[in-house]
């Protein structure tokens, strides 16, 4: 799986000792990200929730992943950036769902990918791979805002349908 690995040794035996020019500079922070993303890849894999996996269209390009998530087979698109771990990667929802954190076009409110949080709990370097995975999951079970929803409709339809449920079954047990 991780055979980026073999490519960055590889291509630092065969690019010799840097230079300061602009071109190396970009090379080596894609490199960096790309040596962080082979420890990432494999600390996520090894520590990967029950109901997620994680599928590499191309396996020499890390920094590129989808996720899935079951049940429901809801699936996400990760992308890491150059700038990984300074930022936090990308991720769009391409199944379309109702639900209050994720709008129908598959932006994903959750609190990790925000570059800036007021209360601490955005994206910060010490960050990784596994807590955003773990964080997308969470949003499929435990994990749902309704007080700050990016969908608002779909928040208040789930709350109002939640109130209709317990109305109808307080209904039934009031009836025997």
């Amino acid at each position: 799986m991780l055979t980026l690995a073999s490519k960055l040794k590889r291509d630092d035996g065969v690019r010799g000792p840097r230079t300061s020019s602009p071109a190396s500079d970009s090379t080596r922070r894609v490199s960096v990200r790309d040596k962080l993303l082979v420890k990432e890849v494999a600390e996520l894999e090894a520590n990967l929730p029950c109901t997620c996996k994680v599928n590499f269209p191309d396996p020499n390009k890390l920094h590129y992943f989808q996720l899935t998530v079951i049940p429901g087979n809801f699936l996400l698109k990760t992308q890491v950036r150059d700038v990984f771990n300074m930022m936090p990667p990308k991720v769009k929802c391409l199944t379309r769902i109702w639900h209050p954190n994720i709008t129908e076009m598959g932006e994903i409110c959750l609190s990790l990918l925000r570059e800036h949080s007021i209360d601490g709990t955005g994206w910060a370097p010490t960050r990784t791979l596994k807590d955003v995975v773990w964080g997308l999951n969470s949003l499929f079970t435990d994990l749902l805002n309704f007080d700050d929803p990016l969908n608002i409709e779909a928040a208040e339809h789930h709350l109002r349908d939640k109130v209709s449920r317990y109305s109808c079954e307080e209904f039934i047990e009031n009836a025997n």
